[in-house]
């Protein structure tokens, strides 16, 4: 059984980081997957976490870290974390995979989708190919996924690819719409489980990013492959709502699938 926590830290610095090391310290967890890790916050979150006991990975920048190619994810587990070679992605940065407690831990912060040179089409579809392979066992992945724009509650899933109306934007594409599905909704037709919608429908409408106003999307999720078993799974709004980060972080509990 594994307790895994996902949250983009939306790259706090100083005494914001410090109420986030405080909050992670409260749950109890055995997995830790962060997004937007920056080189002001790196040190700190490593020395906070190995302190807690925690075996901790970084991805490592490729280029100089500035601007959007500023943002790391990070891997934290109770048990010693094997860093994995991952997919070639346009921003490697944004991606990291481990193997750690029997389990391939995958996390990613995607790129918007307003960002040049298909970034975020082409890391999803490299992503979603490395995934559904079907081989190397119990896998998980979570993570921002920036996707998707909307989900009915009979299960329709719509992507940022489209307007408010559903209807395919013109300088988006068909391909983008593709990619953006593929990591939410064709990866489960793999057999692969999303671990809130597995256990709570679509009727909760959650959003874990959200606008002051309460408008935002779901954009944070846990995916776990055939081989595990969601058995609890929640997101963690309090945190957002008291602004230690603008995402809300999501948990699930992981059992292999007899």
């Amino acid at each position: 059984m594994a307790l895994l926590l996902t949250w983009n830290v939306a790259g706090r610095v100083g005494p914001n980081q410090e109420r986030q090391i405080a909050a992670l310290a409260e749950r109890e967890l055995d997995l830790l997957c962060l997004q937007e890790v920056t080189p002001r916050t790196k040190t700190r979150w490593i020395e906070a976490l190995e302190a807690r006991g925690l075996h901790v990975a970084v991805s490592p920048w490729p280029v100089e870290p500035r601007g959007s190619r500023r943002l790391a994810v990070l891997i934290a587990s109770r048990a010693p974390v094997e860093a994995l070679p991952g997919p070639d992605l346009p921003w490697s940065e944004r991606h990291l995979a481990a193997r750690t407690a029997g389990i391939e831990v995958h996390t990613l912060h995607a790129p918007l989708s307003s960002k040049d040179d298909l970034v975020k089409v082409r890391t999803l579809e490299a992503l979603f190919a490395a995934l559904a392979d079907g081989g190397g066992g119990p896998r998980v992945l979570a993570g921002d996924l920036n996707t998707p724009r909307y989900e009915s509650r009979e299960g329709e899933i719509v992507t940022f690819a489209r307007d408010r109306r559903g209807r395919l934007r013109e300088e988006r594409g068909e391909r983008h719409d593709r990619a953006e599905l593929m990591l939410v909704d064709e990866l489960t037709r793999h057999g692969w489980r999303d671990a809130f919608r597995a256990l709570h429908g679509y009727a909760r409408r959650d959003r874990s990013w959200a606008m002051r106003t309460g408008f935002g999307y779901r954009l944070d999720h846990i995916i776990a492959s055939p081989e595990l078993e969601p058995v609890e799974a929640d997101y963690v709004h309090e945190w957002r709502e008291e602004r230690l980060s603008d995402h809300s972080a999501m948990w699930a509990r992981l059992e292999p699938r007899p």
